[in-house]
C-alpha cells in the first residue's frame, strides 16, 4: 500500500503542465530518433544534455527518459515498413515485421509493434518501482568494498555485452577510466594528466565526450554512407490486427517482456541483447519454426516488448544502487549530477518526488507513445526523404551550440571535435565507444571508494574478499570473464552482434 500512495505522490508531480509537456515532448522526439536510422538516442540525448541544466532535475529526466524509450518504439515503424531500423533493439523486428508489411499486413505488424511495447513499457515500469525501494534494503548494507566490488562488475558486463571484439571493449574501458582520471585529484590537489594546460585542470567534460564520442563521430561516418532512403517502401492500410494475431501475439509478447525485464536489470545488459534473447527464444519453442522470417507475429511482438521493458528496468541499477548500466543511462546519470543530485540509494530516501515522479511519468509516457504516434505512422516514414545533407549539420551546430553553452568555454568546442574524430576513428577499427563512456562515469566513483576502502582497511586488498558481499559481487564477475573466455561462448557471442552490425 506504501508503494501505491508513492507513485499516486508521483502522479501527482507528472500531472502537472511543465511535466506533462516534456513528458509528450521526450517521447514525441524519441519517436522521431528512432525512426531515423543513424541518429539513436545516444545521439539525441547527448545533444539535448545542455537544456536540462536549465529545467527542474524532473522536468530534465522525464524528457530525457521519454526519448529513450521513444525511441525503442520509433525503431520499429521504419523497420516493418522498409526494412530500415532506426535503432540496434529492432534489427530482429526487421525480419517479420518487414516480411508481415509486404504481405499487406504492415498494419497488424505496427500495432502489434505498439500494444506489445506498451504492456511491456507498463509492466516493466511497475517492476522498477517495486523492486528498486526494496534495493534500497539491499544498498544500506554496502560500503565502499561492495560499491567498489559492484562497480567492477558492471565494467566486466560491459565488456561482455559490448558489440565487438572483447579485448577492444576492454580496451574501451581502459581508455573510459583513464580519460575520467584527468584533471586534479579531489585528495591531494595535484594535477594528473593535464600536460600543462589549464583548462584541463577541471577535467574533460562529460559533455563534450559524450557529443563528440556518439553525435560528431556519426556526422563524419555519414559522409561515408551514400543516401539511399526511401526504397522498397509499403503502404499502410488498415491498422488493427486479426483475433488471429491477437492469440498468437500475446504470450509472445509477454515472454518477451520477461526476458526484457530481467536482461535490462543486468550492468551492461541492454534493450538490443533482449530483442535478440527474446526471438531466438520463440523461434526454439514454436511448433512451426520455419514460420519465423516469413512473416511470424511473434517475430514482431516478442522483440518489441523485449526492448521497451529492458528500457524500462535498466534505471533500477541507476536509481537503487548509482550505477549507470549502459551507456545511455550513463548520460542519465550525468544529467542528474549537473544538477547536483548523486545517483544512488539516496535517491528515493531524500528525494522521493523525483523517484516516484520518473516512474509515474514512464506509465503516461508509454501511454502517450500509443496514442501520438499511429496516427503519424505516414509522417515517421516521410521523414526518411529528409537528405543527410540536411539532417546532419543541424546536428553539429547543436552539438557546438550546446557544449559552449554548459560551460560558457571556447575549449570544450574544441575538445569536441577533437573527440568526434577520435569517435570516428573508433567506429572505423570497430571499436564501441558505449564502455568508454561507461568506465568515465564510473572511474572517478571507483577510484573514491576503492580509497575509501583501503583507507578503512589500512590498506589490505583483503578487505573485498572478507566481506561476504564484495566477495560475491567480485566472484560474479570472475565468472563473467571465464565464462566469455570459453571458446564456444565466444564465438556464439561474436556472431550475435555480427548479425546486428
Amino acid at each position: 500500500m506504501d508503494t501505491l500512495s508513492q507513485l499516486w505522490m508521483g502522479f501527482d508531480q507528472v500531472l502537472v503542465p511543465q511535466n506533462l509537456l516534456f513528458c509528450f515532448l521526450g517521447t514525441l522526439i524519441g519517436t522521431l530518433i528512432g525512426v531515423l536510422p543513424g541518429v539513436g538516442p545516444l545521439v539525441a540525448i547527448a545533444i539535448l544534455l545542455p537544456i536540462t541544466y536549465f529545467l527542474s532535475p524532473l522536468a530534465g529526466l522525464i524528457m530525457l527518459s521519454g526519448i529513450y524509450y521513444g525511441a525503442q518504439y520509433g525503431g520499429s515503424t521504419t523497420a516493418i515498413l522498409v526494412r530500415l531500423p532506426g535503432e540496434n533493439s529492432s534489427i530482429v523486428t526487421c525480419i517479420d515485421g518487414y516480411e508481415m508489411a509486404r504481405q499487406g499486413r504492415a498494419g497488424a505488424a505496427l500495432a502489434v509493434a505498439a500494444l506489445a511495447s506498451l504492456f511491456a513499457g507498463c509492466v516493466a515500469t511497475l517492476i522498477l518501482a517495486i523492486l528498486s525501494p526494496l534495493l534500497i534494503e539491499l544498498a544500506l548494507l554496502f560500503g565502499p568494498p561492495e560499491y567498489c566490488a559492484l562497480m567492477v562488475l558492471g565494467l566486466v558486463a560491459a565488456v561482455v555485452i559490448a558489440q565487438g571484439p572483447i579485448d577492444k571493449a576492454l580496451a574501451m574501458i581502459v581508455l573510459g577510466l583513464l580519460v575520467g582520471s584527468i584533471g586534479t585529484d579531489v585528495n591531494s590537489g595535484i594535477p594528473r594528466f593535464t600536460f600543462g594546460v589549464p583548462a584541463l585542470m577541471d577535467g574533460i567534460g562529460f559533455i563534450p565526450l559524450a557529443m563528440g564520442v556518439f553525435a560528431m563521430s556519426e556526422v563524419i561516418k555519414s559522409l561515408e554512407d551514400p543516401e539511399a532512403r526511401g526504397a522498397g517502401m509499403v503502404t499502410v492500410k488498415r491498422l488493427w490486427p486479426s483475433a488471429e494475431d491477437f492469440r498468437r501475439s500475446w504470450p509472445a509478447a509477454m515472454r518477451g517482456t520477461a526476458i526484457g525485464s530481467s536482461l535490462g536489470i543486468l550492468p551492461g545488459g541492454g534493450a538490443y541483447l533482449g530483442s535478440f534473447v527474446a526471438y531466438a527464444l520463440e523461434k526454439r519453442i514454436s511448433a512451426a519454426p520455419e514460420r519465423f522470417g516469413a512473416g511470424a507475429v511473434e517475430g514482431v511482438a516478442a522483440p518489441e516488448s523485449a526492448n521497451n521493458a529492458a528500457a524500462q528496468t535498466s534505471f533500477i541499477p541507476l536509481l537503487s544502487l548509482g550505477i549507470p548500466g549502459n551507456a545511455v543511462i550513463a548520460l542519465m546519470a550525468g544529467a542528474m549530477m549537473m544538477q547536483g543530485i548523486q545517483p544512488g540509494p539516496q535517491v528515493i530516501t531524500t528525494r522521493p518526488e523525483l523517484f516516484w515522479g520518473l516512474v509515474a511519468s514512464m506509465f503516461v509516457g508509454n501511454v502517450m507513445l500509443v496514442i501520438i504516434n499511429l496516427p503519424l505512422i505516414r509522417i515517421w516514414v516521410m521523414l526518411l526523404k529528409v537528405p543527410y545533407r540536411l539532417l546532419y549539420p543541424a546536428v553539429i551546430v547543436f552539438a557546438c551550440i550546446g557544449t559552449y553553452t554548459v560551460g560558457n568555454n571556447t575549449f570544450d568546442v574544441f575538445v569536441l571535435m577533437v573527440l568526434g574524430l577520435l569517435g570516428y576513428l573508433f567506429l572505423k577499427l570497430d571499436c564501441e565507444p558505449a564502455p568508454l563512456l561507461l568506465a568515465f562515469v564510473v572511474g572517478p566513483l571507483l577510484e573514491e571508494n576503492f580509497r575509501r576502502a583501503m583507507h578503512l582497511s589500512r590498506g589490505s586488498l583483503s578487505v573485498f574478499v572478507e566481506r561476504p558481499i564484495s566477495a560475491g559481487l567480485l566472484l560474479a564477475a570472475l565468472t563473467l570473464i571465464v565464462i566469455v573466455a570459453l571458446p564456444g561462448i565466444r564465438r556464439g557471442r561474436d556472431r550475435v552482434f555480427e548479425g546486428s552490425s
